[in-house]
């Protein structure tokens, strides 16, 4: 064949290809992956483009350019996906947002062949506008469900009783069932669709005229209508009602809509004004429908708060029927302990006086442990913490808890090597440990297994969500039993003071209401876990302590009796016997006892020249000053004057949140007169 033939056929088929290919109204384009620094086939660059590329993406003169120097923020995306298509001979088709071109595009890929060419051919198109349009659609269905929210509203408000939508066209209405009612039709074929022969059916006969004629009239000149007539209910009876509506013209005048609301105004037909006043209100719904949602929302919010103070009242309620039940018992065995010492004394029987006054005494430690533990409960108690090795206390306490629980409960510890400290009241852990074990002990009457288990556990956001706790790093200490498990009511009021599932007599209700407030109060928290029939886990979540590690706790030995000849104590308490009974137990180590009663009383002696070694005094005081207040000013007076505190509540605040100077130290009510003289003496003694 000639040469110069065999060229020009050649061109021409050229031409013929890229006339074809410019023809395509898409965008197209062969790729060709290449290998580059990030790995074979790690890249690709465009080998063939049409004009319609630049037109679909905006991007000129594509042949030649590489995909990570033209998107290098999204290369990896488009490998994996064409990539794929190179490996497997699969063609895909996909919809995909083109950030560097700013565009969405609508994709078809499939592989040139043979595979060896290493190229894949790309067919797009711009869906830019249709995704606007799509997005547009969506907000004008937002907008629309947010209208019909508003009519709900308005139909909750009471300011509408029924609606309609009426196609004109189709003659098809569709009403909800609050204007079937209104119109006594079954509320099904209100879904379906009614004509207007089928509404208007139940008008009353002498207003069907007048109705006609209103609604030839709007159709006629479109925009707002307005009337009132009579429609026959189920009950047979006829209601006054008014219809309010609008019909909506197309640009050539044809009538196509005619929505509506429906008032109710049987009790407003008194006169024309009322109906006056009904209409301007459906006319200003739209201004003033935030205003009713906001008194509605006012009215939730006091009946919410009416439902608070009834559930408020029922706790307050369980609370003093327990305590009054608890301290009756523990008031009748120390008042007729002490009349029944009184009667001996009067017998002469004086042999007899211990046991009461034991008795006495018992009952009085059990009323000083009930308040504690509801101080404890109400996250108000006196605490002392310290930083505490959680293992060490649970190995401590073993052996205790073995003779607790009894020969048929078999006892295991797990414990977290490696456990970070907690700071924590390490006297109040014991006991909440120990009231754990004795309520799983108590859930298995045919034996079982207690498990105590301890562990590091960190709280993300979303873990500290669902324990009521900042995020965090957490000590945890578990109590798990194989015993017969609550059910979930039961675990909802677990925590109430004085709820308690077992019988009458054999347990006071403030066990777990007692280990939660201590956990609230030393900024953890508690959980239960259980499941009826399976047994119950209860886990005690306890902040990090990030201080110093702790240390074993020596006993010290008790300090020397000193000389008291000399030293003077100022005891200031506004409760007279209170303050009877530690002036006696100072005068009775030897010293010299000061009183008063309140805050000023106290600043009197300060200010005098009389010489005080020690200042006890109470934290609550009235007068104008507390007991952290005639310290403070105590210590201006007299710098380095030791203080001892006396309080049977935990007024942290006053108290700097447990952080005292030097010198400074806390005694709670009711205290032992022993104990209270040991720190008396130590304290002068220092």
């Amino acid at each position: 064949m000639d040469p110069h033939l065999a060229l020009d056929a050649l061109a021409r088929s050229q031409a013929r290809y890229r006339a074809l290919f410019e023809a395509i109204d898409d965008g197209f384009c062969i790729i060709e992956f290449i290998d580059g620094p990030h790995g074979p086939a790690s890249d690709y660059v465009h080998v063939e483009a049409n004009s319609g590329y630049e037109r679909h993406t905006g991007i000129p003169d594509i042949v030649g350019k590489r995909l990570r120097e033209l998107a290098p923020s999204e290369a990896e995306a488009w490998i994996e996906l064409y990539g794929g298509v190179l490996d497997s001979g699969r063609p895909i088709r996909f919809e995909r947002e083109f950030v560097t071109a700013g565009r969405h595009i609508e994709v078809a890929a499939a592989r040139v062949e043979p595979a060896s060419l290493r190229q894949v051919s790309v067919l797009f198109r711009d869906i830019s506008a249709r995704k606007a349009g799509e997005a547009a659609l969506r907000a004008s269905e937002a907008l629309a469900r947010q209208n019909v929210e508003r009519v709900q509203l308005a139909l909750a408000a009471g300011a509408i009783i029924g609606t309609w939508f009426w196609d004109i066209p189709s003659d098809r209405f569709t009403v909800d069932a609050a204007f079937a009612e209104a119109f006594g039709l079954d509320p099904a074929l209100g879904r379906e669709g009614l004509s207007l022969a089928q509404v208007v059916e139940t008008v009353h006969p002498d207003d069907r005229e007048g109705l006609g004629a209103a609604i030839e009239a709007a159709i006629a000149r479109g925009g707002a209508y307005a009337h009132q007539y009579r429609t026959r209910r189920a009950d047979g009876r006829y209601y006054w009602l008014e219809a309010n509506g609008r019909v909506d013209h197309a640009p050539d005048g044809t009538p196509l809509s005619f929505p509506g609301v429906l008032i109710d105004i049987e009790e407003r037909r008194a006169g024309e004004a009322e109906r006056a006043r009904v209409t301007d209100m459906l006319r200003e719904l739209n201004d003033t429908l935030e205003q009713r949602v906001a008194a509605q929302t006012a009215e939730l919010m006091l009946a919410e708060e009416a439902l608070r103070q009834s559930q408020k009242m029922e706790a307050v309620g369980q609370l003093t029927g327990g305590l009054a039940h608890d301290f009756n018992n523990l008031l009748a065995g120390i008042s007729g302990s002490l009349d029944m010492i009184q009667a001996r004394l009067r017998q002469g029987r004086i042999g007899e006086l211990d046991r009461y006054v034991i008795a006495a005494q018992g009952a009085a430690k059990r009323a000083a442990a009930l308040t504690h533990r509801l101080l404890a409960f109400s996250r108000r108690q006196t605490l002392d913490p310290k930083p505490t090795d959680v293992n060490r206390l649970v190995a401590d306490m073993e052996d205790l808890i073995r003779r607790t629980v009894g020969p048929g409960i078999t006892l295991e510890t797990v414990a977290k090597g490696g456990l970070w400290s907690t700071l924590v009241d390490p006297n109040q852990l014991e006991n909440a440990l120990l009231n754990l074990c004795i309520n799983a002990r108590d859930a298995m009457p045919d034996g079982g297994r207690i498990t105590i288990e301890t562990g590091n556990r960190w709280l993300d956001d979303r873990a500290g969500r669902e324990r009521d706790l900042p995020p965090g790093q957490y000590v945890a200490m578990c109590v798990s039993d194989t015993g017969t498990g609550m059910t979930p009511d039961v675990i909802e009021k677990a925590f109430d003071p004085f709820f308690t599932t077992k019988p009458i007599g054999l347990g006071t209700g403030l066990g777990l209401s007692m280990i939660y407030g201590f956990a609230r109060q030393s900024g953890g928290q508690v959980r239960i876990y259980s499941e009826v029939g399976q047994g119950s886990m209860i886990c005690l979540y306890l902040p990090r302590h990030h201080g110093d590690a702790p240390v074993e706790m020596v006993a010290e030995p008790a300090p020397p009796r000193l000389s008291s000849r000399g030293r003077t104590v100022l005891v200031v308490d506004d409760e007279p016997l209170v303050r009877m009974l530690v002036v006696d137990a100072v005068e009775d180590l030897g010293l010299t006892a000061i009183e008063a009663g309140d805050g000023p009383e106290a600043l009197k002696v300060l200010r005098s020249p009389v010489p005080i070694d020690l200042l006890i005094t109470d934290v609550g005081l009235p007068n104008g000053m507390n007991g952290r207040q005639v310290a403070d000013a105590a210590r201006e007076l007299r710098g380095g004057l030791k203080i001892m505190f006396v309080t049977g509540y935990a007024e942290n605040a006053v108290l700097s949140h447990g952080h005292l100077d030097p010198g400074m130290q806390v005694v709670t009510k009711p205290f032992d007169m022993t104990i209270l003289s040991g720190r008396i003496q130590a304290m002068i003694g220092d």
